[in-house]
């Protein structure tokens, strides 16, 4: 209670205090960024070519970055780790300070980073994009050492949950069957799980016919869900089962020890393989800093993407409160470069730029064949909430379209090397 009167108490100081310009006779400008996934690479390497007289600090405790998008490609054996896998030497050559280290506090009144090797680093403008935590026992029984058994393999990390999946199903018996559990909204990457759900299905077909997949799903409805059915009908046949929420989908209790998937109304489904999703928020820096608020998500400025509770930190990526806007890479890497241009601009004094943000989820569904959403997002006239051009986006069409779905998959890969060379290049 303490600490937490301490951390409410900094951040009103913060309040207070504002966000001062930085003049050149102060020195040169500090921008820090924290994490190096989608929205901290875009954002450090947007940075450098935006500001080559401001000082750029990436701090990111993992050497090298997996992406979570194409993880589900390695399920699917159409990627091998390798191809998911990126360095930071891009962005060291582009003058990034890269710091391999855990950032585990932040002072907004001193506008300082604490690291786990005990350094401290001052900022004038803090980019945190540190991504999700997953919450451990909100599904009863699901724990760390549960997810050594039942692996989420949602959080990239060092590779190790993914890899743990793919063995898994890969000694999985012909006739097995594989269990998803699927966390309510909001969560990182909406069409995650049916696109796993897809490329776990396009390796059985290959390897293992017999076997069963069962998606156990705490929501009724899911992002593009028709076009993902179809495709399952189309390409799977009856291998795909999908239990929504309101039909006894949600799944309340796990026992890693024997792979068993308790559902609300207490109906037990035992698996061979079982891949628990659970429910998310901000992950652990950004809470301890009192920059959430009770959904567990940081409430921001959509303008700028500064953290309401604090000036002079901009939080972006799948941390922040998404409103309508999915918790995507692409939307990630959006948003970094309006928080960019916006703490820059608030260094020199001058006002943000007008913010409009884009964001393209592919979907592989199966080797050749890909589905989309498309969405424009722009902030309201006080930056509290985002509003969806309807008329701008829009799904791929429905219907027996393989030329159109061909052409998906090659667009998503074509998207893949376009935004993992602009955020480590």
């Amino acid at each position: 209670m303490v600490a937490h009167s301490r951390r409410s108490a900094l951040v009103a100081a913060a309040a207070l205090l504002g966000a001062p310009a930085v003049s050149r006779a102060q020195g040169q400008a500090r921008l820090v960024v924290v994490g190096g996934g989608f929205g901290g690479a875009s954002a450090a390497r947007f940075a450098r070519l935006s500001a080559p007289d401001v000082a750029v600090t990436l701090i990111e405790p993992q050497p090298r970055f997996i992406t979570c998008p194409y993880g589900n490609l390695v399920l699917g054996g159409l990627r091998d780790m390798a191809a998911i896998t990126h360095g930071y030497e891009g962005l060291a050559a582009r003058g990034v300070r890269i710091v391999q280290d855990r950032a585990v506090g932040i002072d907004p009144v001193a506008r300082s980073v604490r690291l786990g090797g005990g350094t401290t680093l001052g900022y004038d403008r803090l980019i945190l994009s540190p991504g999700v935590a997953l919450r451990w026992n909100a599904i009863a029984g699901y724990d760390e050492a549960a997810a050594e058994a039942m692996p989420h393999a949602w959080i990239a990390g060092d590779g190790a949950q993914i890899t743990l999946l793919r063995r898994q199903i890969a000694a999985m018996p012909d006739g097995g069957v594989v269990a998803l559990a699927i966390p309510p909204n909001p969560f990182r990457c909406p069409p995650g799980p049916y696109e796993r759900i897809s490329m776990i299905a396009q390796y059985l077909k290959r390897h293992k016919p017999r076997a069963k997949i069962l998606a156990l799903d705490a929501k009724e409805r899911f992002s593009k869900q028709a076009l993902f059915q179809d495709a399952w009908r189309a390409l799977y046949g009856g291998m795909i089962e999908w239990v929504p929420g309101n039909v006894d989908g949600r799944v309340v209790r796990v026992d890693a020890r024997t792979r068993m998937l308790e559902t609300e109304l207490g109906t037990r489904h035992r698996a061979d393989v079982a891949n628990v999703i659970p429910p998310q928020s901000a992950a652990a820096i950004a809470i301890e800093a009192g920059l959430t608020d009770r959904t567990g998500w940081v409430p921001v400025d959509y303008r700028t993407f500064e953290a309401r509770t604090a000036p002079g930190i901009h939080v972006i990526g799948d941390a922040n409160q998404p409103g309508p806007m999915p918790k995507s890479g692409f939307i990630a890497n959006s948003t970094a470069k309006q928080a960019v241009a916006s703490a820059l601009a608030a260094l020199r004094g001058a006002p943000p730029p007008e913010a409009v943000y884009f964001n393209t989820c592919y979907s592989h569904v199966g080797a050749e064949y890909g589905i989309s959403i498309v969405g424009i997002f722009r902030p309201n006239a006080d930056g509290t909430a985002v509003e969806e051009d309807r008329d701008a986006g829009g799904t791929s069409p429905r219907g027996d379209l393989p030329e159109q779905r061909r052409l998906e998959a090659r667009y998503a890969d074509a998207w893949y090397e376009s935004i993992t060379r602009d955020m480590f290049s």
